[in-house]
């Protein structure tokens, strides 16, 4: 049910009513003959022992409600976190109530690349949610940036395809570009806006407007069985927004004073002291880099999905006439949905094609890319390696890098600057220009929010655990009690209700990575391979067999691996080999006692004479 919004139809209330009385059946009316006795003068003893029984009989039934009551008692709410807590990004949170589950997110996280070589990304693991997905009555989206919708593809694939799932008008544009991309088709998007309630079993939620870095961000004010829980999202507070509303102080004011049982509040800029300049901070530096730059090309990198940040880019374009032209697939569709639904304004005339920017000269053009986290594929990594055909970085051009790195990428940005240095351009970034605001408040934001919703208990989450751990430091000097206070990791599983909240036992929880069309687990063998083999390389033997014999030599390959002058060389190796082939009678056919066997002659020799441990795999051939 959605209120306050006409485009949905609210749904009727279906819940089985309760009986009025439901002590009725056991007050029985009392026979005539026995009101006839409790009438009668109290003349004789034996009519003050029938009174008295009448009596008796009376209070017990009196105290059968309050027995009826305690069995009513209300049940915990559990909140079960799957991602987003102890690490940035790959946010996921569930309430769980009796049959009623609400999930407020889907993030992903992209990998370090040193631990988990090859994969494209890391999800949440849904089990819990694909074991309990008849539960599953709605997903509640904060907003649009991968770390909060980057994984609603891989969990829609695992529960039921007409779960609905809530967001503002671009998240859900977003989310429906990943749709596209995994095929998935007839997903039950609703759309809401900031003050819109909408009921998803024993959950009622009202979205707050909140500023971020994104347009359609929203804080989530939950009403459980057991209270009020308030979700932050990402936000900070400008009261000066370029576009849009600033953040709902007044409406969050309110639910405070109604009363907040629980208060989840996001972590990551929580070690930054003051306050989160506001966005229009950026429009200053970006005008007067605009105004030095007249005669030189600009190619400015950053989040695509950061529409209030293109908006300022782009009108400053059309201010110091040059024309647009964007890089990247998710900067074009990220653009394309925000001009559809009218979150950004581009002049007519100012944006073209990028394949005919050669023929504008260097002051009249500006590219604005993806890249600002290095990211290996992106338009500005392949631009600065020289490796991309439709931009040639040179000496002429000012490359503006809008962002911060992001915790984990800051080697892969540098590189980057780096190299765009080398080939002669002008670089400025965060560290030289005000070219880039947080989307994340700082501490003194913190403070006036915790002041505003006045939590009875508090779990910090969105960041690493330090992050957490400063948040929880700074809600107990505002007041809350440390044993009000829990810092949580994956697969942690808190109840609530109106008095306590506990720890219980954990769900399963971890994280999926994905590589292509494939994924596994955290834990999967084929990363610890991938590790082994960027470590140490590979060793390969084959061995052709026929009959159940050895019928020629064993052929031994290296790839990757490191030879130490005059140690392990590939005839010493083909010769530990083949001892170990004849130190077993293969006539018996027994091919997985063969590989054991080299592969243990090899480890132990390569260890023993070059202190290295390679992946090593054997081949039986039967010909």
């Amino acid at each position: 049910m959605v209120k306050n919004q006409q485009q949905f139809t609210p749904t009727k209330d279906k819940r089985i009513k309760a009986p009025k009385n439901p002590t009725r059946e056991s007050k029985e009316p009392l026979s005539s003959t026995k009101k006839k006795a409790v009438k009668k003068p109290l003349a004789k003893s034996k009519d003050k022992q029938v009174v008295q029984e009448v009596v008796a009989k009376k209070k017990v039934q009196s105290v059968q409600p309050k027995v009826g009551k305690a069995a009513r008692k209300k049940k915990a709410v559990k909140v079960i976190f799957l991602g987003g807590v102890g690490e940035i990004g790959k946010n996921m949170t569930a309430l769980e109530y009796g049959n009623d589950i609400v999930v407020i997110d889907a993030g992903l996280t992209f990998p370090n690349m040193e631990e988990m070589p090859g994969i494209d990304s890391v999800v949440p693991d849904v089990t819990y949610l694909a074991q309990n997905k008849d539960k599953i009555k709605g997903i509640l989206i904060t907003h649009g940036h991968e770390d909060h919708i980057g994984g609603l593809a891989y969990l829609l694939k695992e529960i039921n395809p007409g779960t609905p799932v809530y967001g503002t008008k671009l998240t859900l544009m977003l989310i429906d570009n990943k749709l596209q991309e995994h095929h998935l088709q007839g997903v039950n998007l609703k759309v809401v806006v900031p003050g819109n309630r909408v009921k998803c079993g024993a959950f009622e939620t009202e979205f707050i407007n909140v500023n971020h870095s994104i347009s359609g961000a929203c804080a989530l004010a939950i009403r459980t069985p057991v209270g009020l829980v308030y979700h932050s999202g990402d936000f900070k507070i400008d009261l000066t927004p370029v576009a849009g509303e600033p953040i709902d102080l007044q409406r969050i004011s309110q639910l405070g004073e109604e009363g907040v049982l629980l208060y989840m509040g996001e972590s990551t800029n929580i070690e930054r002291a003051g306050y989160t300049m506001s966005e229009t901070v950026v429009g200053t530096t970006l005008d007067h880099l605009f105004a030095e730059n007249t005669s030189r090309r600009m190619i400015i990198a950053t989040f695509a999905s950061n529409v209030h940040r293109l908006q300022q880019i782009i009108d400053m374009a059309a201010k110091y006439r040059r024309k647009v032209a964007l890089s990247g697939r998710s900067m074009l569709n990220v653009v394309d949905a925000a001009v559809k639904i009218g979150e950004l304004t581009i002049p007519e005339g100012v944006l073209i094609d990028i394949d005919k920017t050669k023929n504008l000269f260097d002051g009249e053009l500006l590219i604005i890319s993806t890249g600002s986290q290095g990211e290996p594929m992106s338009a500005l990594t392949r631009m600065s390696m020289g490796e991309y055909n439709k931009v040639t970085v040179g000496e002429n051009d000012t490359v503006i890098i809008s962002a911060t790195p992001i915790p984990g990428n800051e080697k892969m940005v540098y590189r980057v600057i780096n190299n765009l240095y080398k080939k002669g351009a002008h670089v400025v970034y965060e560290s030289l220009e005000k070219i880039h605001v947080s989307g994340h408040a700082c501490q003194e934001e913190h403070k006036i929010l915790h002041t505003l919703l006045k939590p009875k208990f508090f779990i910090p989450v969105h960041g690493e655990y330090r992050h957490l751990k400063k948040h929880a430091e700074l809600a107990e000097r505002l007041g809350i009690p440390s044993h009000r206070i829990l810092i949580t990791e994956i697969g942690n599983c808190v109840e609530l209700t109106e008095k306590e909240i506990t720890l219980v036992e954990n769900v399963p929880a971890g994280a999926r990575l994905i590589d292509g069309e494939g994924f596994a687990d955290g834990t999967s063998e084929v990363l610890k391979d991938r590790i082994r083999l960027s470590n140490e390389g590979l060793f390969s033997v084959a061995i052709a067999t026929t009959g159940g014999y050895i019928i020629n030599d064993p052929v031994v390959e290296a790839r990757g691996y490191l030879f130490a002058e005059n140690k392990c060389t590939l005839p010493e190796l083909k010769e530990v080999v083949k001892k170990a082939v004849d130190s077993i009678r293969y006539y018996n056919g027994d091919k997985e006692e063969l590989i054991v066997c080299i592969k243990k002659a090899l480890r132990n020799y390569l260890y023993k004479k070059a202190k290295q441990s390679p992946l090593i795999v054997v081949s039986v051939v039967e010909v």
